[in-house]
């Protein structure tokens, strides 16, 4: 919880990591959320992986968020009569609507609304782009291809289509149960899969509320046209490059991967970066360099999160990918030029209150020479406004809200603490004190910096008020007794 470590890593949870001494493991070695990914498994192998993690947050006694990944509107063949094919370079390839079994010339295509938005001009990338398929002919329940670039293809490979803004709704029939499901277990953020529009993730708000985070997933070039809307209407954004990889040149990655990085540290909105950052360790012990310096890029752009997918969920190694990660995450933030990389990415604050406190508490923490900068926040607006920062103390969030404090877990430098039954001053600095002190984070004589959001000032003021940051106070660690 108290790692010296500011950039936060996710854990898938699958069959390689799903018993309790598993998870624990995950979490002493360095996972500070875990993801259920709801693409695969059952809802009982979620419930039971989601009781498992709130019974180790009962031990540990620190927040542990909980994400549900779901599937969305994912494009799959169907299945083939002997499992898979060869495709060869050249040849003639349908997909249809046909929901018999494929053989080497065919195969079921179940997306009828898909149809009508095909043409000549598009390509069909197959099994993460492994399989090129050019449109040539188009009718209502099926198209033509040939392919480009053969290779084995097997039942149930992904289709992805470059440039087109698909006509189906960003929530399947599967997603509203499983979002369902999700919510009535009580996952602390929702990850919405190939977001396209701003309008995908309004009808996510709609069933959610404020019952979780909405955090939306990059995985089409198309979004990238709404970015800024869509960052504004969500609580988090993934570059999930998987997808995105596929449906762009490669070599463009990593410009779009800066510039998200970049929209969302202005917007003040957590941002992660994800997909095949220790890929190699899914069956070897170790990674490759350019994994390591991969992960590193991330780091020094001031991403909040890194995420493991396939690596901890059912690789041969997932609680040394998680290590893996840490050290490299570590090694990171104590190079000399980490923060120098951070002031100058440093983004501009914006024309409010909140901004204003926030930079001031940072300046102050720097003049004075503070362990920390605590923010008292109700749903987490003030902590975030302190991460956007990027500070080079910690910052120590006190919540009255159980929720908001596991949601926190995904912010840049935030150890997230409950509190309860504090209204005044006195009892904001006894309560900082106590628990700086329990956690050594400081010792007697050592300052920190105090920020929060308050109705009225005076002993006597309520502290936890929404929306609004306007308090900055230096607080001297002082024995209680």
């Amino acid at each position: 919880m108290l790692r010296p470590r500011n950039t936060k890593i996710i854990a898938t949870i699958g069959p390689a990591s799903s018993s309790l001494e598993k998870i624990e493991r995950l979490l002493e070695k360095g996972a500070n959320l875990f993801r259920l990914n709801l693409s695969h498994g059952t809802h009982d192998d979620h419930k039971k992986r989601f009781e498992i993690i709130r019974t180790l947050e009962q031990k540990v006694g620190y927040p542990i968020a909980i994400m549900a990944d779901l599937q969305g509107p994912k494009l799959r063949i169907g299945t083939f009569a002997d499992k898979e094919i060869e495709l060869e370079t050249g040849q003639s390839f349908y997909l249809d609507s046909n929901a018999a079994p494929g053989s080497k010339t065919r195969v079921c295509f179940p997306h009828p609304k898909v149809f009508p938005s095909l043409a000549p001009e598009n390509f069909l990338l197959l099994n993460d782009g492994k399989i090129r398929l050019q449109i040539t002919r188009c009718h209502k329940d099926r198209v033509e291809t040939t392919v480009l670039t053969g290779g084995t293809l097997s039942d149930c490979k992904g289709v992805n289509i470059p440039r087109l803004s698909l006509p189906i709704p960003a929530l399947t029939e599967k997603d509203r149960q499983d979002l369902k499901f999700s919510l009535e277990m009580g996952v602390d953020i929702v990850a919405l899969s190939f977001v396209q529009t701003p309008d995908d993730v309004l009808q996510a708000r709609q069933i959610i509320g404020n019952r979780a985070q909405v955090l939306s997933k990059i995985e089409k070039p198309v979004a990238l046209d709404n970015l800024d809307a869509i960052i504004d209407l969500s609580d988090a954004v993934m570059v999930a490059r998987g997808d995105l990889g596929v449906e762009v040149e490669l070599e463009l990655v990593p410009g779009i991967q800066k510039r998200i990085i970049r929209a969302c540290r202005t917007a003040g909105k957590p941002v992660v970066v994800a997909t095949q950052m220790l890929e190699s360790m899914i069956t070897h012990p170790t990674p490759t360099r350019a994994e390591t310096s991969d992960i590193a890029t991330a780091v020094f752009e001031g991403v909040d999160a890194v995420m493991l997918s396939a690596e901890s969920a059912y690789g041969a190694h997932p609680i040394e990918a998680v290590a893996t990660m840490e050290k490299i995450i570590h090694q990171v933030e104590q190079d000399p030029l980490y923060q120098q990389c951070l002031n100058a990415d440093r983004v501009p604050p914006e024309s409010t209150d909140s901004d204003a406190i926030t930079m001031a508490a940072n300046q102050v923490s720097r003049t004075i020479g503070a362990k920390a900068i605590v923010t008292f926040t109700k749903e987490g607006s003030t902590s975030l406004r302190a991460s956007r920062e990027r500070p080079e103390v910690p910052i120590l969030a006190l919540t009255s809200c159980v929720q908001t404090a596991r949601q926190l877990c995904l912010a840049w430098g935030v150890r997230s603490f409950v509190i309860n039954n504090v209204a005044g001053f006195t009892q904001i600095a006894d309560a900082a004190t106590h628990l700086i002190l329990q956690k050594k984070m400081a010792h007697i004589g050592d300052s920190v910096v105090l920020t929060a959001g308050v109705a009225h000032f005076g002993d006597k003021s309520p502290v936890f008020t929404s929306g609004t940051t306007n308090m900055v106070r230096i607080l001297k660690i002082e024995n209680l007794e």
